[in-house]
């Protein structure tokens, strides 16, 4: 009897000292990330990583967050100079008679380039997406060719869309990945995000119009900029969202949520659980100097080399990462140098892998030295 006891008292003490560390242990455990979307994907807008994903590559049909494309391939018209902020676009029948939400464009009305994106960003307007289409494209039919020659570009190998707005057709539709790349992709510019951040617009006919966006996550969600919001019976409840939390800026997008809202609750989720787990660990800011590199025949004997942008790595939270930077710089390049030009690039490293490479550029434009500092230049090192 003693013996059992005592055999007892030890049972009750391994259990409880069990039951003190299970919280412990539960806690290290990532934690499990579940969705009632269709289709889903988490994505680390920096590295490209996907993080998260439920049925990535599920052909789906993608409602107004079409027009994350839309606005894509009108931002690369306007950076390679086929339209300007300011060009008026006249409103066309075809326009007119769409359907949907939209900003009641009349035809022969005309809007600015700007006020067109912001309604398509902001008010989601159906009719200003064919206009804008029409202005750059000719027709609606050729931006469209447009758009799925972008995704195709961009990897996207399940999308392909047969409008510029998202209204259900046949052969319309999407992936959660393929939006993913496509939201990636707009990153690059700027201006994306200071359209689809904007709130409220009322500014639109000198204030008869006034626009309120429709993605929620807007005020709902720390660090929440971008991007699209969609519905349609067929479609259910859709959305492509970004956000940053200090250096670390996620994608997130859900296709075919079934209630109300809840496409802004399963992106929430998304973001959370990515935020919670993962950081971002910055190894060179945007126009940190990176080294020298010498110059010859120049009006000065060196230039700077920086980075064009900020250079990190995504690292999980409690494993701090052991990423370090190798520098591969020229000896020496003859001047002229331009300011911005390539010199040299900087590699990612990590347990011996290349993660990424990054082009240097010149800090400073080096124009060639005058005779006279050559040949000062020249006497000096023979007199040496």
């Amino acid at each position: 009897m003693h013996y059992s006891a005592r055999k007892l008292v030890m049972l009750a003490v391994v259990l409880s000292f069990a039951l003190q560390l299970a919280p412990a242990i539960a806690w290290s455990e990532t934690p499990a990330l579940e969705t009632n979307a269709a289709s889903a994907v988490l994505m680390d807008a920096y590295t490209g990583r996907i993080l998260y994903q439920k049925e990535p590559n599920k052909q789906v049909a993608p409602a107004s967050v079409t027009k994350v494309l839309t606005l894509l391939v009108a931002l690369d018209s306007l950076h390679q100079g086929k339209v300007n902020w300011d060009d008026r676009i006249v409103t066309s029948e075809a326009a007119w008679e769409m359907g949907g939400s939209e900003i009641w464009l009349e035809p022969g009305e005309s809007m600015t380039f700007r006020e067109m994106m912001i309604a398509i960003a902001v008010g989601s307007a159906n009719d200003a997406c064919v206009a804008v289409a029409e202005h750059i494209a000719g027709s609606e039919q050729a931006y469209v060719a447009l758009m799925n020659e972008k995704a195709k570009s961009l990897g996207c190998k399940n999308t392909h869309f047969v409008n510029v707005h998202g209204l259900p057709a046949k052969d319309h539709y999407t992936s959660a990945y393929d939006m993913a790349l496509i939201c990636r992709a707009a990153l690059k510019y700027p201006e994306l995000l200071q359209l689809t951040s904007i709130r409220h617009y009322y500014e639109l006919r000198g204030g008869k119009v006034k626009l309120d966006n429709t993605n929620k996550l807007l005020w709902w969600y720390d660090g929440a900029d971008g991007f699209k919001t969609g519905w349609t019976s067929e479609a259910n409840y859709c959305l492509a969202s970004t956000a940053k939390r200090g250096d670390l800026r996620l994608i997130g997008c859900v296709f075919g949520v079934p209630e109300p809202r809840g496409h802004f609750r399963e992106c929430t989720k998304l973001l959370n659980w990515g935020f919670a787990n993962y950081g971002f660990r910055t190894l060179a800011q945007a126009g940190q100097v990176m080294g020298k590199v010498r110059v010859g025949s120049g009006k000065v004997d060196q230039v700077e080399v920086v980075a064009p942008r900020s250079i990190g790595v995504l690292i999980k939270k409690g494993e701090e990462g052991k990423a370090t930077l190798e520098l591969k710089l020229p000896k020496m390049v003859v001047a002229p140098v331009r300011k911005g030009a390539p010199l040299g690039e900087v590699r990612v490293i990590e347990q011996g892998k290349v993660l990424e490479t990054v082009a240097l550029q010149a800090k400073d434009e080096v124009p060639r030295g005058s005779f006279w500092r050559m040949f000062d230049k020249g006497f000096r090192s023979l007199s040496k």
